[in-house]
């Protein structure tokens, strides 16, 4: 059965180096999109100014609950993760690694020489640095998503040629979101046994993040519509954080782990709803948080069986909003 994926997202390609050296293991999940390089860092910087962008090197190692995060709550955030491959070209060293590099002065060494080189304390560090290869930002910690995006903007814009990155940060980051997961009285309990029943009602299992602005959204605005409501209500709805261990019991009968059912799915994005049927097959899924009319229609698409009819979820929205039209209900696409 074909599996039908809405998301929001612009196909960006990264240019980066010559795809060279396996990435040195890490427990943390690197994005795919991250650059294989040779890790030479002057033909690095020359590649990406090539296509206009700028090398972003980011320190990382084993079990750092701060480089979980980073890439579980930021780069989950598709402003963030479409900001990053625009206009950089991202790449990932393991302070401990044994993988060879060259710096800008052309010395060979290892990663884990490097880090000590470059004094890297804290885990994360990023390192951002201009056409000449000049670093113009230099992150020793973890940043939360509205403060990270704002050094990004920062670099993007070439910014410290006019003012440094504490002035601008005085005033360009966001207001932060939550930093805890928010609870609907609809979620399903633990133990959590997501198997169906075929006189049952079909499951949207929710995956968010802290720290995540459209999560916080969605539940501002989203599921307290009554529109969203009546829909949400002919689920059964599990939550789950990215990065959590909590155990459950899959739509087929597999013992997993959120965090590993979520790599499973390929869920990549905060928030993601990914739908099943009653018989325990994903049949939809939305990567981004939609307004409420075309959150509402997505359970509905799956509730109604409309993606059994009708394979484009966009023409399904046209022809539920049509109807309702007919029915003299009011649509309220972008409220």
């Amino acid at each position: 059965m074909k599996i039908w994926r809405f998301t929001l997202s612009l196909a960006v390609t990264v240019a980066g180096g010559a795809l060279a050296q396996v990435p040195s293991p890490l427990a943390i999940d690197i994005p795919r999109w991250f650059a294989t390089t040779f890790l030479d860092f002057r033909e690095d910087i020359a590649d990406a100014a090539r296509g206009d962008k700028r090398l972003l090197v980011y320190f990382g190692q084993d079990g750092c609950p701060y480089c979980a995060m980073l890439m579980a709550a930021n780069f989950s955030q598709r402003t963030i993760v479409d900001k990053t491959r625009k206009h950089f070209v991202a790449t990932a060293l393991n302070i401990w690694g044994d993988r060879g590099v060259k710096w800008l002065d052309g010395k060979a060494m290892s990663e884990k020489e490097l880090a000590r080189f470059l004094n890297v304390q804290f885990t994360p560090t990023i390192l951002i640095f201009d056409e000449s290869g000049k670093v113009v930002v230099r992150l020793d910690g973890y940043y939360p998503p509205n403060r990270f995006e704002a050094v990004l903007d920062y670099a993007a814009g070439k910014l410290e040629r006019s003012q440094t990155l504490a002035e601008y940060m005085r005033t360009a980051a966001k207001e932060p979101a939550s930093p805890s997961l928010h609870d609907e009285p609809f979620f399903l309990r633990p133990p959590y046994d997501l198997r169906r029943k075929s006189d049952g009602k079909p499951l949207a299992v929710l995956f968010e993040t802290v720290d995540c602005a459209p999560c916080d959204e969605l539940h501002r605005e989203g599921f307290h519509r009554d529109s969203v409501r009546s829909q949400v209500e002919r689920f059964d709805v599990a939550r789950f954080s990215l990065v959590a261990t909590t155990s459950l019991i899959t739509p087929d009968g597999r013992a997993s782990t959120a965090r590993a059912w979520a790599r499973e799915l390929d869920v990549t994005y905060t928030p993601t709803v990914v739908f099943f049927d009653t018989a325990g097959m994903e049949v939809f899924r939305i990567s981004a948080y939609l307004r409420p009319f075309h959150f509402a229609s997505s359970f509905a698409y799956v509730a109604d069986g409309g993606y059994r009819r009708e394979p484009s979820f966009q023409r399904y929205l046209q022809a539920r909003a049509e109807a309702m039209r007919a029915r003299g209900e009011r649509v309220e696409v972008w409220k």
